[in-house]
């Protein structure tokens, strides 16, 4: 069965507590759907509910929408309302939200509420990867290797030396690698955009697998024989599964911090992987997780039939009050000339700053040093902009009107 990816990095302090557990199903399992990706921007999780589409999270956990308009509708598989692609990947950047399904790449510009077919070039529709990196989009098909597109998706052009005829499962980029994840063919590598793939296989035991997820020097593989961590690049991969019995078919990286989805619940490490304790107290026994994700308080999990969900605090202790999103805001808005960004948080930290349209395109970028916090606009057409700003561990998002 398909195995997918999350990666989402937030700074917090985690200690165990003994008394929670996790609640569940929500609503949005009526259908009795696979919940096979969970993605995480800002206040909204989009989720991927089988033949029941993509649906849409706004208030922290408890009225999901459909947000299907624009996905192909097979009436053959309607029994009931089930009548859509299944979708096992999310990449987010700025306002694009791309979805990777098994009926190609879709896009969205305006959270959901409309999809457009990107899937131009793409032999192989069935999509079970995504990643991005700058403008450059890679998309894991289910036995075709590796695409990319370098103009929004509207494109794609096969870059698989070495991966032909490869299912892949699960993308990771970092700086200018990037790693695939293969299905019982192991760990791959390309430092030159996927112009070719070079397998890194030493030390690793178990070769299917399903998941990637990168912590600064950290890459760790989740397969079906546990998990596995590689601190050169892939060049040797340890075994990291002591506690950790099961197929993993996804991590979830907070700071320090780990969580895997396994095929019996859910297991936590705070030593990079060296050992596992089980998180699962709630669901039912062999609980199948897919996907992990959190968001503002609550961490969730997609699973078997159903998603369910925990408050964070009752999973760990956080020391401090931060989130895994940056709060800010913009002033003056509507803008003409000068704004000025006001942050709560990581007063002192160099952040990078996008700006992009309402189609999606970045139209502008710059490194906010420190206490610099004013930004010239004054280039930039009349129109609706979305601000993105980052730090290493954090991402916030305001919209802006510019007018003259």
């Amino acid at each position: 069965m398909k195995k997918v990816t999350f990666i989402l990095s937030v700074l917090i302090s985690i200690t165990i507590t003994t008394n929670a557990q996790w609640i569940g199903p929500s609503q949005i399992a009526w259908n009795n759907q696979n919940i096979y990706i969970l993605a995480s921007d800002g206040p909204n999780i989009f989720a991927g509910a089988g033949n029941a589409g993509i649906f849409l999270l706004t208030n922290d956990g408890n009225n999901w929408t459909a947000v299907n308009t624009g996905l192909p509708y097979n009436s053959s598989l309607c029994y009931p309302n089930l009548c859509y692609p299944n979708v096992y990947a999310f990449a987010i950047s700025g306002v694009n939200i791309f979805a990777g399904c098994d009926s190609g790449v879709f896009l969205s510009t305006n959270n959901g509420t409309l999809w457009t077919t990107m899937s131009n070039g793409l032999p192989n529709t069935d999509i079970h990867a995504l990643a991005i990196s700058g403008t450059n989009i890679f998309a894991g098909t289910h036995n075709n290797g590796v695409f990319l597109s370098t103009n929004n998706g509207s494109n794609w052009t096969a870059v698989n030396t070495g991966l032909i005829g490869l299912g892949i499962n699960a993308l990771a980029i970092s700086g200018t690698n990037i790693f695939a994840g293969a299905a019982n063919n192991g760990m791959y590598l390309s430092s030159n955009n996927g112009g070719n793939w070079t397998a890194i296989n030493n030390g690793l035991t178990n070769i299917d697998v399903h998941t990637i997820a990168i912590s600064g020097a950290n890459i760790f593989a989740g397969t079906s024989g546990g998990v596995f961590l590689s601190t050169n690049n892939g060049a040797l991969w340890t075994a990291a599964n002591t506690g950790l019995t099961n197929t993993v078919n996804c991590l979830l990286i907070n700071g320090t911090n780990i969580f895997a989805g396994t095929d019996n619940g859910v297991f936590y490490s705070n030593n990079n992987g060296s050992s596992w304790t089980s998180i699962s107290d709630g669901f039912p026994a062999n609980t199948l997780v897919f996907t992990l994700a959190i968001s503002g308080t609550n961490i969730f999990a997609g699973v078997h039939t159903d998603l369910w969900r925990r408050t964070l605090s009752e999973i760990v202790g956080i020391s401090e009050t931060n989130s895994d999103n940056l709060d800010f805001s913009i002033f003056p808005n509507p803008a003409s000339d000068i704004v000025t960004l006001n942050i709560n948080n990581l007063i002192n930290a160099d952040l990078s700053l996008n700006i992009y349209n309402e189609t999606g395109s970045l139209v502008k970028s710059e490194m906010l040093k420190q206490n610099h916090r004013q930004i010239n606009i004054g280039d930039l057409s009349n129109g609706v902009y979305m601000v993105e700003i980052k730090s290493k561990e954090w991402t916030g998002k305001q919209k802006l009107i510019i007018q003259r």
